[in-house]
């Protein structure tokens, strides 16, 4: 299952590091927020290099929706009653500058990505809530007023729109960027030290490290597996249906998303925590709803994203711990990666070069996240079921119960283990335990992956790593 941005356009690969390596700054991850830190860094005279355990882009940057804004949900009201207003503006600010320094960037380097300028709706069925959402991010700066109507199929009493926000082809943008970085693929991190980074095939020694790799997959220092979680959406590409001229979310729970790219249409939805997918059918509900309000549409692409999500709802962009100082860190983006990628490029950059960013603060990664607690708790208690599922909970199926092309958990052999069969009935058997912090994995049969209900960690139908924080695979043939 592959997005239209991996569809039409390749970036050209690079080799992966053999020998060792000196440089001012090393960043881990060559997505969206690797090499948009790694070029301003590059643009300020550092010295940089990025690592990447697969290919540029080959994370979550080739599965979004692509959307440049600062319109982030109902989420302004909230800021203000929990953060305050101020920080409140903060974080607004950083994101509607984020937006026009896409926008600046683009336009200086010729950047040819398909960028255009739409406004960003978020649409719901209550009119005073969206009507009090308005008035605070107008009261935060932001370009926001009211729209009565909704050009799309959901009913809607009216939504937020915010003006002069953007889209674009994230790859196409990649590849310009990152023509000219020193980037090896290939190159998984092993170890980090102080300031080291170990691979298999050589060290890079660095004054600054950057982690940009979605999840931080080092527990201590920081303990990010304590302060986030992931979760996963879906996304269909159809033919033949209406242009909706602007992007559109919901501001409430089980609602559905619409953007165009060119002559298609991307209908997204179905979100959950990873781990959580429960009989599946995502996809199909996804299909139910598009042959329902597009008939006569033709689906040309699916695929589904993971995002991090904070307990507080604002990204953790700064130092990754106190004792370490010249460590920085990137993640938690919510569902809003292509914006807040611009807004940490320009903060860790800053930081890096010893320039004073006025937005530093609000994303500080050891902020005070009182308002967050029963978030944090209600993830605790999540880590806690996913570890004792794995001891007490007994299989209820037999691996000659599971039909070809499908997986489950079952005993074999008088031990618990993850079965895949394949269409010829051939088994692939994996280690139900996931390596990060040992929670039961849980079978995906949207994606045919094994994905981990605690931290996010997902591994493919025969036990390969897809993505961390887990840092190893799972095969037992």
């Amino acid at each position: 299952m592959e997005s239209i941005w991996s569809q039409s356009c390749t970036i050209p690969q690079r080799q992966p590091l053999t020998g060792d390596l000196e440089v001012e700054a090393a960043v881990i991850g060559g997505g969206m927020a690797g090499i948009l830190t790694a070029f301003l860094l590059q643009e300020a005279g550092c010295q940089v290099a990025v690592v990447e355990t697969g290919r540029i882009a080959s994370g979550q940057s080739r599965n979004t929706t692509a959307k440049i804004t600062a319109q982030h949900g109902m989420i302004y009201q909230k800021l203000i009653r929990t953060l305050g207003a101020e920080e409140a503006r903060q974080y607004a600010r950083a994101n509607q500058e984020a937006v026009q320094a896409y926008k600046a960037l683009i336009r200086e380097k010729q950047i040819p990505c398909d960028l255009e300028e739409r406004c960003a709706y978020v649409y719901g069925s209550d009119a005073q809530a969206l009507q009090e959402e308005v008035q605070a991010a107008v009261g935060l700066g932001l370009p926001a007023d009211y729209a009565h109507h909704v050009p799309i199929p959901v009913p809607a009493a009216g939504a937020v729109r915010f003006t002069g926000q953007a889209q674009f082809h994230p790859l196409k943008f990649l590849r310009h960027l990152s023509q000219d970085l020193t980037v090896y693929e290939h190159t998984p991190v092993q170890q980090v030290e102080e300031d080291r980074l170990i691979t298999p095939r050589g060290c890079i020694k660095a004054r600054h490290i950057v982690f940009a790799c979605h999840f931080p997959f080092l527990n201590v220092p920081g303990l990010y597996f304590a302060r986030l979680h992931q979760e996963r959406s879906y996304v269909l590409a159809l033919e033949g249906a209406p242009q909706v001229e602007g992007m559109y979310i919901s501001g409430e729970a089980g609602g559905w998303s619409f953007r165009n790219w060119g002559d298609l249409l991307l209908l997204g939805g179905e979100n959950h925590r990873t781990g959580e997918s429960g009989k599946g059918g995502r996809y199909e509900r996804l299909r139910q709803k598009a042959a329902e309000w597009f008939p006569g549409s033709r689906e040309v692409a699916c695929w589904s994203a993971q995002d991090c999500i904070t307990p507080d709802g604002v990204p953790y962009i700064g130092r990754y711990a106190a004792s370490r100082p010249n460590w920085y860190v990137a993640t938690g983006f919510q569902k809003w990666g292509m914006t807040t990628s611009m807004v940490s490029a320009t903060i860790l950059r800053d930081m890096i070069i010893g320039k004073d960013n006025p937005y530093a603060r609000v994303f500080a990664p050891d902020r005070l996240e009182t308002a967050a607690i029963p978030g944090m708790a209600a993830d605790g208690g999540k880590a806690v079921k996913g570890l004792a599922k794995r001891f007490f909970q007994m299989p209820s199926q037999a691996a000659e119960e599971i039909p070809p092309g499908e997986g489950g958990i079952v005993l074999w052999e008088g031990e618990k283990v993850g079965v895949y069969k394949d269409k010829d009935g051939s088994v692939h058997k994996v280690d139900i335990r996931c390596p990060h912090l040992g929670c039961q994995l849980e079978w995906n049969p949207d994606e045919q992956s094994w994905d981990c209900p605690c931290h996010g960690s997902r591994f493919d139908r025969y036990g390969r790593l897809i993505s961390g924080p887990a840092q190893e695979d799972i095969a037992l043939d």
